[in-house]
Parts: structure tokens; C-alpha cells; sequence
């Protein structure tokens, strides 16, 4: 399956953002395919002669229903891959601007704000495990969303300063 790891690019500055404000911040975070498209093909290919050459000696055996369970095998692992390959395409963009904080889930067949706050009331939530951090959020008023979730808790950290960065200049404008 393709790793759970994401990457953070984060640009902080001014960019002029589509509403004519200037950006603190434009991180765009996407999944990384640790598996290639080739090498699924070989992995698949792999795991189908293995079914095939157990299906075959299962036969010969006389047990003609472990072929089938083989053959579910093989769906529910395509399945997997699918679902996995879908997951991959979804990014996850946050925008901080003088006015506010936006985030927005973008798959390839659409694009829809999950998160729209004033920046000046904008709080960061960063949820701790003893040195990791296993959470980001964004806050206002008893909201909450979360918000680079699939990164390691590293890339977190480092994610959630350059949010915290970007949301400070925002407000004091510079």
C-alpha cells in the first residue's frame, strides 16, 4: 500500500492570493506514493502467479474451493490498491491571509473549503504525546478541524510552527 507519509510545501510570504489579498501562507500537502505505478503492476503481477500456483496445487488436491477464496484474495488486495491509489489524489491546501484562514480539500473532481476563519481570532491546538505531536487543529469559538493529519509527527511540528509563524504575521500585518 502506498505510505501514509505526506510532505508539506509551504511558502510563506506575500502571494497575492485569488481575492486580490496578499498569502502569509499557502501549504499544500499531498500524499507520497511510496509505491510507483510500475511497481504496483509488478507487485500484482507478483501475487497473481503466487494465487495461480496455489490455486493449481489446491486443485490437484481436490480442493476446489480455496481457487474461489484465492480469487477473493486477489479482488479485496486490487480493491485495496484502488482505494489507496484514490486516497493519494486528495489535497489538503491551507491559506492564511490577513483576513482569514482557509482550508480546502481538493480531490480531482472538486475543490470544497472545509475551514473559514477570521485570522485574528484563529487559534492553533497542538495535541502532544510525550515529544510528538499527534494533532493539529485549527480553533475559533468551540470549533475545531484538524488539519495535516496524515503527516508524521515530525512534519507536523514543523508544520504546525509555520502555521503558528504565518497566523502571528498575519494578524500584525507583516
Amino acid at each position: 500500500m502506498a505510505s501514509a507519509t505526506l510532505f508539506a510545501k509551504a511558502i510563506s510570504g506575500r502571494i497575492l492570493h485569488p481575492m486580490s489579498a496578499s498569502l502569509y501562507m499557502d501549504a499544500e500537502i499531498r500524499p507520497h506514493r511510496s509505491l510507483s505505478e510500475r511497481g504496483f503492476i509488478v507487485l500484482i503481477s507478483l501475487v497473481t502467479v503466487a494465487n495461480c500456483a496455489s490455486a493449481a496445487v489446491f486443485l490437484m488436491m481436490g480442493a476446489t474451493l480455496v481457487p474461489i477464496f484465492l480469487g477473493f484474495d486477489m479482488l479485496a488486495i486490487f480493491v485495496a490498491f484502488l482505494v489507496s491509489f484514490h486516497a493519494s489524489k486528495t489535497v489538503e491546501r491551507v491559506q492564511v491571509s490577513a483576513l482569514d484562514v482557509r482550508v480546502v480539500r481538493e480531490t480531482p473532481r472538486d475543490s470544497v473549503v472545509v475551514w473559514e476563519s477570521p485570522t485574528a481570532f484563529t487559534r492553533i491546538a497542538v495535541e502532544r504525546d510525550e515529544d510528538r505531536v499527534v494533532g493539529v487543529k485549527l480553533a475559533l469559538s468551540g470549533r475545531e478541524t484538524p488539519v495535516g493529519s496524515a503527516l508524521s509527527p515530525r512534519e507536523r511540528a514543523e508544520f504546525a510552527k509555520a502555521l503558528d509563524r504565518a497566523i502571528w504575521k498575519a494578524k500584525r500585518g507583516g
